[in-house]
């Protein structure tokens, strides 16, 4: 991801989207769903969380820390995304790394 797609402002106006209720908004341009897609429909609930103690370098607890409230949440995110990103390799090829 390169800089300018992180530096972005959203220019839409987001109180008068707030203020619109579910009458006001323009779904004109979206096709019904056919039966087939609700026969073939899954529900899926996430999986509740694992609570476990991980020791974690000052540095990288810091600049979680410093992100908000949302600290354990987005350790929790970046170790599923690193985790979801390796799982191509064999788990013979990440033991010799």
């Amino acid at each position: 991801m390169n800089a300018d797609a992180t530096n972005n402002v959203s220019r839409t106006d987001w109180a008068r989207i707030d203020a619109m209720s579910d009458e006001d908004i323009d779904t004109s341009d979206i096709p019904p769903l056919p039966e087939e897609f609700f026969a073939r429909a899954q529900l899926r609930m996430p999986k509740s969380a694992v609570p476990i103690t991980v020791q974690v370098d000052p540095d990288t607890f810091a600049w979680f820390q410093a992100q908000g409230e949302t600290a354990e949440r987005q350790m929790s995110v970046a170790l599923k995304i690193y985790a979801d990103a390796h799982k191509a390799y064999p788990a013979s090829e990440a033991k010799s790394a």
